[in-house]
């Protein structure tokens, strides 16, 4: 990294520091400042109240030196304290709003960008970077650091600048202890960075393991691994695939560990030859009788933490230029950029609901595939129609879904909304159109009525109406706390545990409340049991009403109700048409019907 980048991360981090956690910054520097300066009062005070008592001045000079102790220390620890009650406030608050912004980054990043490997990986080595202490929160701690450091030189500075002037003291020895607190904090800073560049260097290595760890014991803990774990008496097998992999990673850190320790050793002999010196010229002064008795202890005090104060500023500043490399993989989060492009056309808004959705020559591949999921798709269909998607697993019909909702853009090709090309739409209002169930769709752990409604503020007769087309009425009815009633027992403990095929129609009732032109299915029924998936297949028609409905299933029966059915076959459409002419056709449906058929024909049989 060159300086230019190491100032434009510099800027960066501090600015954004101020901008999002004001009152922890300034509290924790406050803090800071105070907690460094503290000190400086009893040690100043007593030496005059040493003096005091050893020039037989009277009584109440030394009493009051000693109350102006002990009253303005107490009155700094007060103010300390009450900025560190701040501090701690603020750090929750802190801490709640980096979480919330990774969260919403993670919102507004186009799903290409999201599931990329590559993206998974940069997040995880933020977090894991974040665990050993770096990023954006290394930040305070570094600016509390260089606070309390130059409060300690400044003040050490201002208490200890007589002794440097004193002719008790030779010129040479004093020359000499000057040169000497240079000197031990040079050899610091030189030791302080071979030790930074040895645990760097042990960081980076560990990148991979870390991660390895982390998700290893959370697989072993994860409730949904106990299951297989026991029947499959897994244990020793994990205790020792783990603990061969963890000695090789404490093997490494007890390495590093041990060259980064040969480094502070030179350092601590320089600062016991620098006591040595600064004690001897204090003696020599003390007996020639150019300094007090309370000086002594007050220069000796003031030089050594003039000492510590600038080692510890030179090993601050050393680590914040360390963090920066951090700080650029953790902003590089922040600036993936969003490949989607938002369009600026308003979606019409037609009483008809007249819509025609059209896919020309349509391609896309995934990042990292060799291979085309889709490829050269064209098919129109029109509002009111029922479509079918069939087809083998892997043969694309997932894919068109979410094409359709540009969760993804085409690679080659294009997709027309009344011919017009959907990318030129405001992103917001074309998706706006859709409700759509994936196979893999998520309900919240929230109360029923709101996640239905996907959001806090809801029309209960229409979600209770989703909630009875959906087939989810007669559980309703029964259901602890009704509409208000949480799922899961994530945030209350009175929350519900639903089963898979529960939360299908749940799913299913929410894309109905939203009352979208388009209903998108993907695998509606799958966790259903036959009686209540009978049930959605024969109120179909009631529950689209004249809605477009985009199906897909592996259940070939399912789709005889549909308008038009498209068979996948590879990543293109090997036919379409409805459910008689295809079985006419005799072709790929075909195929798949009697294959399903006869499975169920022996079956049947066998019964």
């Amino acid at each position: 990294m060159t300086f230019k980048e190491h100032i434009a991360i510099a800027r960066r981090a501090w600015k954004t520091a101020y901008e999002w956690d004001k009152g922890y910054f300034l509290s924790q520097l406050g803090a800071s400042l105070l907690s460094a300066a503290t000190p400086f009062v009893p040690i100043y005070f007593s030496a005059r109240v040493v003096d005091a008592l050893f020039d037989g001045a009277e009584a109440g000079r030394a009493a009051l030196y000693a109350a102006l102790a002990v009253g303005i220390t107490f009155l700094l620890k007060l103010l300390e304290a009450a900025l560190n009650a701040v501090k701690s406030a603020a750090s929750t608050k802190a801490f709640q709003r980096e979480g919330w912004s990774f969260a919403e980054k993670a919102m507004e990043m186009d799903i290409l960008t999201a599931e990329d490997p590559e993206t998974a990986r940069l997040r995880e080595r933020i977090r894991m970077e974040s665990q050993i202490g770096f990023n954006r929160f290394y930040l305070f701690h570094c600016a509390a650091m260089i606070v309390s450091s130059l409060t300690r030189i400044l003040s050490a500075a201002a208490l200890s600048a007589s002794f440097f002037a004193m002719d008790a003291v030779p010129l040479w020895a004093r020359l000499g202890l000057l040169l000497g607190v240079v000197l031990t904090v040079a050899l610091s800073a030189y030791a302080k960075r071979r030790e930074t560049e040895i645990n760097n260097k042990f960081h980076r290595e560990s990148v991979g393991a870390n991660t390895y760890y982390f998700s290893f014991f959370n697989y072993v803990k994860d409730l949904t691994g106990a299951k297989d774990i026991r029947l499959y008496a897994m244990r020793g097998f994990l205790e020792k695939r783990g603990f061969s992999e963890f000695r090789v990673f404490f093997e490494s850190i007890k390495r590093a560990s041990d060259k980064a320790m040969i480094w502070t050793l030179p350092v601590s002999a320089a600062g016991g030859l620098l006591r040595i010196g600064l004690y001897s010229a204090l003696l020599f002064a003390a007996f020639a009788g150019g300094i007090t008795v309370g000086s002594i202890a007050r220069y000796a005090a003031s030089v050594l933490l003039l000492l510590s104060g600038a080692r510890d500023l030179v090993s601050a500043l050393e680590r914040e230029w360390m963090n920066h490399e951090y700080l650029a993989r953790y902003f590089s989060w922040f600036d993936l950029p969003n490949r989607m492009k938002k369009g600026t056309l308003t979606v019409e808004k037609r009483d008809d609901c007249d819509y025609e959705i059209e896919f020309r020559h349509v391609s896309f591949r995934y990042p990292g595939a060799e291979e085309d999921a889709l490829k050269d798709v064209s098919l129109t269909f029109k509002i009111g129609e029922k479509l079918a998607l069939v087809g083998e697993n892997g043969s694309g019909k997932t894919t068109f879904i979410k094409l359709l909702t540009r969760l993804y853009d085409p690679r080659e090709g294009e997709i027309l909304l009344n011919g017009v090309d959907i990318r030129k739409y405001d992103y917001g209002e074309y998706l706006g159109i859709f409700s759509v169930v994936f196979q893999d769709f998520r309900l919240f752990p929230f109360p029923l009525g709101e996640v239905v409604a996907a959001g806090r503020e809801y029309d209960e007769e229409r979600v209770t109406e989703s909630l009875r087309k959906a087939n989810f009425g007669e559980r309703l009815k029964d259901f602890p706390g009704g509409l208000r009633g949480y799922l899961y027992k994530t945030f209350d403990e009175s929350g519900v545990e639903i089963s898979g095929g529960e939360a299908q129609k749940i799913a299913l009732a929410r894309a109905l409340y939203k009352n979208a032109p388009f209903i998108l299915l993907d695998e509606p029924t799958a966790a259903l049991d036959p009686e209540s998936e009978y049930e959605v297949y024969s109120n179909f028609n009631a529950i689209a009403g004249d809605k477009t409905t985009v199906y897909i299933s592996h259940r070939l029966a399912s789709c005889r109700f549909c308008d038009k059915i498209a068979v996948f076959d590879g990543g293109r459409i090997a036919e379409v048409g409805d459910h008689r002419s295809l079985l006419e056709k005799g072709g790929k449906y075909e195929a798949l019907w009697n294959a399903q058929a006869q499975y169920y024909r022996e079956n049947g049989g066998e019964a």
